[in-house]
């Protein structure tokens, strides 16, 4: 018995679906940690406290748009705290200028922030979540500088700036 002949549109339809299969999961995860955080509330009332952007980035792993964020280019000392339950994350002494266009550090505060492994966008990364909320922050990436050689590029509507 032979088989029937495979036409191109169906590869590329089944390519697609692999692919779409593939990423799904991953998106859903990074933007919902099974871990479980001290500060919990619910859809309405994340979103209600954040409004449509940082809900977007805090809740649902979104990112902005590189250059957007004025706290890429604070200079002033202090802290950076978690947008959505105010737990100090970095201090100012670690931010350093990527060039990237979102704020960077090359160390976060003890105890402030966890890591997943984010498979969207069809690669590993490894995603930074605030310790206490679970809010998405962004990504560390291995290219930083001394001493730690760390980067972590952060979403600037995830976090605030307190001065000293």
């Amino acid at each position: 018995m032979t088989q029937p002949p495979l036409h191109r549109r169906a590869l590329l339809a089944a390519a697609g679906l692999g692919l779409a299969a593939l990423a799904l999961p991953a998106t859903i995860g990074s933007a919902r940690s099974p871990r479980r955080f001290e500060v919990r509330k619910t859809p309405a009332e994340w979103k209600r406290q954040l409004g449509p952007e940082r809900y977007r980035i805090l809740r649902e792993a979104g990112t902005e748009r590189a250059g957007t964020s004025p706290l890429d280019r604070e200079k002033r000392r202090g802290t950076f705290t978690c947008a959505g339950c105010g737990l100090p994350l970095f201090a100012s002494s670690t931010k350093f200028d990527s060039g990237t266009g979102w704020p960077s550090f090359f160390r976060a505060l003890p105890n402030a922030v966890v890591t997943e492994t984010d498979r969207s966008l069809l690669m590993a990364r490894t995603e930074v979540l605030c310790r206490r909320c679970g809010g998405h922050l962004g990504h560390v990436f291995e290219d930083g500088p001394k001493p730690t050689g760390l980067r972590y590029c952060m979403n600037g509507l995830a976090l605030r700036f307190r001065p000293a």
